[in-house]
């Protein structure tokens, strides 16, 4: 389980205050640099806590069942300002799944609370907003102590670009499950930076 140091739960405290400041800071692009000795000393993605889900439907689910494929997963909340970027999100996962691209979506009240408490109604808010097809997962934690374990698996591989600053973060793994990038909020399904990554995930 991933424990907060002093500055990260400074920055999680200023977050939840501040808001639209919060926001400016989780504003620019994020890539992350490999860890030191990553080759050595990380795992690849196994089906172990950090791979294990619920969907959104309550049924087990596991990105270990992905491997061979490109997966981009994002925190996602229901009544953000960024809540839109699930357009984009969708019409990725339209353009690319074929090719083997997955987009799983993790729904969190992580930042001010912007999600609904049932999943049932993230599922239809989801659906009948934006068509989404994607996977989605139940509602979790993703920072804090209670983050889900994917979080510190994550961050073993790109340190502390993985932790999400806000809703919308994503984190992007290549074929063999490994964390190979993470894009800030403002990063959308569109920006060619995030398109780049993935053709180059896919191979």
């Amino acid at each position: 389980m991933m424990t907060l140091n002093t500055g990260q739960k400074l920055r999680a405290l200023m977050a939840s205050i501040l808001g639209g400041a919060a926001l400016a800071a989780c504003g620019a692009s994020i890539e992350a640099d490999p860890v030191e000795n990553a080759s050595t000393s990380m795992s690849t993605l196994v089906d172990t806590a950090a791979a294990q889900f619920l969907t959104i439907d309550g049924e087990p689910m596991s990105l270990a069942d992905y491997s061979g494929k490109a997966v981009l997963v994002v925190n996602t909340a229901s009544k953000c300002g960024f809540t839109p970027q699930y357009e984009g999100l969708q019409a990725l996962w339209s353009d690319y799944k074929d090719d083997g691209l997955i987009v799983v979506g993790i729904p969190s009240g992580d930042f001010a609370g912007q999600e609904f408490d049932d999943n049932a109604e993230v599922k239809k808010f989801c659906e009948l907003n934006y068509g989404v097809d994607f996977p989605l997962t139940e509602k979790n934690h993703v920072v804090g102590d209670q983050a889900h374990p994917f979080y510190a698996y994550a961050k073993e591989h790109l340190g502390d670009a993985a932790e999400p600053k806000w809703n919308f973060h994503k984190i992007l793994l290549n074929k063999e499950g490994v964390p190979v990038k993470a894009f800030a909020t403002r990063v959308t399904p569109e920006d060619e930076e995030l398109i780049s990554a993935v053709k180059d995930a896919l191979g």
